[in-house]
């Protein structure tokens, strides 16, 4: 059924929304002649965060506004963006009438309630990771953004990581043939030195490490698409005085999980803020035919491992098989014409930054569902949510509930 033929630039947009859901959920490859729509007004929140993406550049934008509550990120805002309006807060941006779409770079406990006052207010919302801190605001988000009719989108990076776009071609070819385990690592030490500003605790003190789930989870649903079905997940921590106090009541630095799929498959998941470890956000798919493993840190580059064809004897004399290594070097993703000629650039974790503004934009203006969608965001937050659960009970495995619909 053709979509109605929308009458002004706002009903255009309302309009991409409500048809997102005629979209096809495969990647999209860009075009990249101009968009046939009007550009996308977007106001930016979060001086921090927010002022490391490249929607200045792209051809279907305007910043409209910028805002943060700290004067000195607003100006970092508006330099950035070449923006020349800004305001004091959120709520002042959303009864600007000119934004069409947020881009919410806020605290990670603030993602909920910011996304239910943009909907309210009609804006269009991409929204940093992860989607919410709870199951009761999960619910919450996806019962407003299905009533708004308005596009939702998450802003992981993980999902565009140029290793994780060669994975997902990989797999869309069937190169793994039957790609049973994914395993993947947020090993990021040294967070707790964001705990505290100026002698107060700040959003990031004591956070579970689960309820920061979507750099890894994005690893295998932004892949293969599947649904993390079930899980067991083990929490270790040391009682160090610098746990104590935080307001999450968690006694975890680092948290392990083993999820299961809707497939039959598993999906091993580390989230570290402390440790000897590597550091950075990797991950490695096993198939049946050919395995995958992104760049270590510190030198060790990707590598494709292939089914053996020879044989070899193993240290206590017993045949297996000989697998084949290759090195693998993983394309400039951001360099083709996936992305609009202006944003083939570097760009923030692992080149993803453009690839993340340009989905977002290209979605609105184009009448699709974005890839990071509120399906997408709901499969990536949600597992971690409850593998905390599981981590408080000492490793009980719980049943992940399908909060999309």
């Amino acid at each position: 059924m053709p979509l109605p033929v929308p009458s002004s630039r706002r009903d255009f947009l309302r309009a991409a929304a409500a048809g997102s859901v005629l979209a096809a959920a495969a990647p999209v490859v860009f075009a990249a002649e101009p968009s046939p729509g009007p550009k996308i007004r977007l106001g930016i929140v979060g001086g921090r965060f927010g002022a490391t993406f490249q929607f200045h550049e792209h051809p279907d934008c305007v910043v409209e506004a910028v805002s943060d509550l700290r004067p000195e990120r607003r100006a970092a805002l508006q330099k950035t963006y070449r923006c020349a309006k800004a305001y004091d807060s959120l709520a002042l941006l959303l009864q600007d009438r000119a934004v069409d779409a947020v881009f919410l770079a806020t605290p990670a406990p603030d993602h909920a309630e910011h996304t239910l006052a943009a909907l309210k207010a009609g804006k269009h919302v991409l929204c940093a990771v992860p989607l919410a801190l709870t199951l009761d605001d999960c619910r919450r988000v996806a019962a407003a953004v299905k009533a708004s009719g308005l596009t939702y989108m998450m802003a992981e990076t993980s999902w565009w990581q140029q290793a994780t776009i060669s994975a997902r071609i990989f797999f869309q070819a069937g190169k793994f043939g039957t790609l049973y385990h994914t395993e993947s690592m947020y090993h990021h030490a040294g967070l707790e030195s964001l705990w505290f500003e100026n002698g107060k605790p700040t959003w990031r003190h004591g956070l579970p490490p689960m309820l920061y789930p979507t750099h890894c989870t994005a690893h295998l649903v932004g892949v293969t698409g599947e649904k993390l079905t079930a899980v067991s997940c083990q929490g270790w921590g040391d009682n160090d005085p610098l746990l104590r106090g935080n307001p999450y009541g968690n006694p975890f630095w680092n948290e392990t999980a083993q999820f299961k799929t809707d497939r039959g498959h598993t999906l091993q998941v580390q989230v570290w803020w402390r440790g000897a470890h590597r550091g950075g956000e990797r991950a490695r798919f096993y198939g049946d035919k050919m395995s995958f493993f992104f760049p270590e840190p510190n030198g060790l580059g990707a590598v494709i491992v292939r089914h053996g064809k020879q044989t070899e004897k193993d240290s206590g004399g017993f045949e297996r098989a000989l697998p084949g290594f290759e090195n693998y070097a993983i394309p400039e993703w951001w360099a083709t014409d996936l992305l609009p000629a202006p944003l083939r650039h570097r760009s923030g974790h692992e080149g993803s930054h453009t690839f993340i503004t340009h989905e977002f934009v290209d979605s609105l203006v184009r009448r699709r569902r974005p890839a990071v969608d509120l399906a997408a965001a709901l499969a990536c937050t949600v597992p971690g949510i409850v593998a905390h659960e599981s981590a408080l009970r000492d490793g009980e495995r719980l049943a992940i509930p399908d909060l999309a619909g």
